[in-house]
């Protein structure tokens, strides 16, 4: 079956950075965009980055342009998100996920899977 395993959250202070990995399993992985979204408590749910699979394009939500950056290994099944310079406003849990469409945004029904998520606490 389908499987999204996270992992690389934790707590963390202003200005550090973390890098999330996600193992997929259970599709073919290189042939689908990939996501990360995320939701703090009492917030939307937030797209923060897509990469297409083969020409390897990308996104990202204007609060984290710059600072993050979304990549994949096709060979290894695995989806990155390497976050910079990480302020209190990105404390959320991510989720990795794969999105319907490339243009899938902010909306739950967007998304065909998910994984568990993986809280980021950013806190002086």
């Amino acid at each position: 079956q389908v499987q999204l395993v996270e992992s690389g959250g934790g707590l963390v202070k202003p200005g550090d950075s973390l890098r999330l990995s996600c193992a997929a399993s259970g599709f073919s992985f290189r042939s689908y965009a990939m996501s990360w979204v995320r939701q703090a408590p009492g917030k939307e749910l937030e797209r923060v980055s897509v990469i297409d699979s083969f020409d390897g394009r990308t996104e990202y939500a204007d609060s984290v342009k710059g600072r993050f950056t979304i990549s994949r290994d096709d060979d290894k099944n695995t989806l990155y998100l390497q976050m910079n310079n990480l302020e209190p406003e990105d404390t959320a849990v991510y989720y990795c996920t794969k999105p319907l469409t490339f243009y899938s945004r902010n909306n739950r029904n967007e998304y065909e899977y998910w994984g568990q998520g993986t809280q980021v606490t950013v806190s002086s």
